[in-house]
């Protein structure tokens, strides 16, 4: 099966910084789009942002000029450096791939278990 472990999460002050890290492993063939999502107490999943495997980024307006997303393809890796955090940050981040298993297997997308930013004075 696919795993994705996030990392980096955690308690920073307001104006602070935090980097993400989220590597994929197992059965993977190819990985066309990886990126991250947010989840604040009683609001929706939304989207943070996303890169392509061509590593052509997407970003919410709410985070552009703020946080920048990169990956690693030989490492499966995606990461997210946060800077200049607000308190309205402050929310569950998941690791997202959409990938292949398999050649010959459609394409799926897989999450990981999510990792807790706090922004806090």
């Amino acid at each position: 099966q696919v795993q994705l472990v996030e990392s980096g999460g955690g308690l920073v002050q307001p104006g602070g910084s935090l980097r993400l890290s989220c590597i994929s492993s197992g059965r993977i063939f190819n990985i066309y789009v990886m990126g991250w999502y947010r989840q604040a107490p009683g609001k929706q999943r939304e989207l943070v942002a996303t890169i392509t495997s061509g590593k052509t980024p997407n970003y919410a307006d709410s985070v552009k000029g703020r946080f920048t997303i990169s990956r690693d393809t030989a490492k499966n890796t995606v990461y997210l450096q946060m800077n200049s955090l607000k308190p309205e940050d402050t929310a569950v981040y998941y690791c997202y791939a959409d990938l292949q298993q398999w050649l010959t297997s459609p394409r799926n997308d897989f999450w990981g278990q999510g990792t807790q930013v706090t922004v806090s004075s």
